[in-house]
């Protein structure tokens, strides 16, 4: 909407107007950045296969032999929690590697190229080693292995 003021009122109901707009949009902003947390809560559970007009095998990028290996392990990255942002971090990332372990296993399977074999072979490797180290860290936490 353009406000096009035509007296003196009209002008300072552009500015309180352009002052109210700029207030919510800055509270919306803090509210939001402040608190992801709450955002990936109340995504927590919501069954999207159930949303209507959502096609994911026309949209790019969306229509891949990775996609379950990603939904799943973007999943237990949002479930992954500790008593402390150090503890969580451990846990997220162990669910991170795992998922790119499935990932490659998924090239090692589907893809005829070498190179690419190789890499996704040395992948896990170096996956498998990283999880080694932050279930090392877990313990030493005192906290139970993932």
């Amino acid at each position: 909407m353009v406000l096009r003021p035509t007296s003196l009122v009209g002008l300072a109901e552009v500015k309180k107007e352009k002052s109210m707009f700029k207030t919510v949009t800055l509270l919306a902003l803090a509210a939001t950045s402040a608190s992801p947390a709450l955002a990936q809560q109340q995504m927590q559970g919501m069954d999207h296969s159930k949303m209507q007009g959502m096609n994911h095998d026309n949209m790019p990028g969306m229509n891949t032999p990775f996609m379950p290996a990603e939904m799943a392990m973007h999943e237990k990255m949002m479930k992954a929690k500790g008593a402390n942002a150090s503890e969580t971090w451990v846990r997220k990332m162990i669910e991170h590697h795992r998922g790119a372990i499935a990932m490659s296993q998924i090239v090692l399977r589907e893809s005829p190229d070498a190179k690419t074999r190789q890499m996704a072979q040395k992948s896990i490797a170096e996956q498998n080693k990283s999880i080694g180290e932050l279930q090392a860290m877990l313990r030493s936490m005192g906290k139970r292995p993932q």
